[in-house]
């Protein structure tokens, strides 16, 4: 691969995940601030992430991958959600601020798969080549963060007050007409489906996997997979809030510690992989969110701010651990036959089903806690997710019987 191409493949993942990340992690601390959102109403704006999950495939089946270049979809994709993120700037209000979050993550989800394409269809050996790419798409969402917080200030209480939070919106509205254009000049990526071949619904979406359903370990996976995103969704939807509620400087810039552990934790997995198998390994990713919300139970940001930080920098453990090893084992599983169909079939049942479940509960619980306006019981909301990780991970524990799993990059 040349210089050019490696640079072209590196900023188009750059600005993908600083778009994604400039926006979605204040997205409650917003709603909740600037457009008196109720917790329910928050988890309605978070769920719009899982029926982009859910609809994805079928823009990826029956378009992407039948009609036009990815690059080309991936360039008017983004160029129709830079338009709907100036409109999301606008939005005074929750009833209005809705339906255009929903066009924008229907049409955002399936870029995550476009751009995946454009990268490895420029690869001879993406097992080696991809990692390095990809790594930039981490950079950009830790950029975002720190920009958020450290260079405009927009998470600080005088700038949530004062409404500066919506700027979010504007700033990855034009980082999504830039990578928009650029698109257009990324390396031609063919439709990869004749486009007379008929593909089934149960093809996109990957249900022809669900043969695997037969094998009682990978029930048993797929089962706990869905609930552990349970409690995940309660920190997508919660972090960011809460952080900020209690007092926490630069909340946004801190929480990037999370994705820098993500990258630690990512180079450090074929070591725990390999020394402690796949069943401890995804045991401790499990626990690990256990730990995480304890320590967001009983932290504060004061004299215990550190417990807060520990608590963020467990991400790298909380998703490698549990969401790579599955990927890994998911493959090993599928074989040749239903390799696709399996990935496409758990990020359906974890990204999609899951978490939507996820984030409607979680919206359930915050609103039970309200205390007063913008004010919660974080004690008790952050107790749920640990003891239902802490549940799903005695689960899988007892019912998953251990067998050797060989890390494949």
């Amino acid at each position: 691969m040349s210089f050019k191409t490696k640079f072209q493949l590196s900023f188009m993942m750059f600005l993908e995940f600083f778009i994604w990340g400039g926006w979605f992690v204040t997205l409650g601390t917003f709603l909740g601030n600037n457009l008196n959102a109720t917790g329910g109403e928050i988890a309605q704006a978070f769920s719009t992430q899982s029926w982009g999950a859910i609809i994805a495939p079928f823009i990826i089946g029956l378009i992407a991958d039948r009609y036009f270049n990815a690059e080309r979809i991936l360039g008017v994709l983004h160029l129709v959600g830079a338009f709907l993120m100036y409109q999301m700037y606008q939005a005074d209000e929750f009833a209005l601020f809705y339906p255009y979050i929903l066009g924008y993550m229907i049409l955002y989800m399936p870029t995550l798969a476009l751009v995946n394409s454009i990268s490895f269809s420029q690869m001879k050996d993406p097992a080696k080549e991809f990692s390095p790419i990809r790594v930039f798409g981490t950079i950009g969402w830790i950029v975002a963060g720190l920009v958020i917080s450290y260079i405009f200030f927009w998470d600080s209480p005088e700038s949530i007050q004062a409404g500066m939070l919506k700027n979010t919106f504007l700033m990855v509205g034009i980082a999504s007409a830039v990578l928009g254009l650029f698109s257009f000049t990324l390396p031609k990526t063919p439709p990869s489906v004749n486009k007379d071949e008929k593909v089934s619904v149960a093809d996109m979406l990957g249900l022809d996997a669900l043969k695997l359903l037969k094998d009682r370990n990978f029930l048993v996976f797929f089962i706990s997979s869905i609930l552990i995103c349970i409690p995940l969704a309660f920190y997508y939807q919660n972090a960011n809030p809460f952080l900020s509620e209690i007092g926490m400087e630069n909340p946004t810039g801190k929480m990037t510690i999370g994705q820098a552990s993500e990258v630690l934790f990512m180079l450090l997995l074929p070591y725990f992989f390999t020394k402690f198998g796949f069943k401890k390994t995804i045991i401790a990713g499990m626990l690990a969110w256990t730990a995480r919300y304890l320590l967001f139970a009983y932290g504060d940001a004061g004299s215990l701010t550190f417990m807060l930080l520990l608590g963020i920098a467990l991400h790298g453990i909380c998703y490698d651990f549990f969401f790579v090893s599955g990927q890994i084992y998911t493959d090993s599983k599928a074989g040749e036959k239903y390799k696709s169909a399996a990935q496409g079939l758990i990020t359906l049942a974890t990204y999609g089903v899951g978490m939507l479940i996820g984030f409607w509960i979680a919206g359930q619980i915050t609103d039970n806690y309200l205390i007063s306006e913008n004010s919660h019981d974080w004690a008790s909301i952050w107790r749920f997710p640990a003891i239902f990780a802490f549940a799903v991970a005695i689960i899988f524990a007892l019912l998953f019987k251990n067998e050797k799993i060989e890390y494949k990059e």
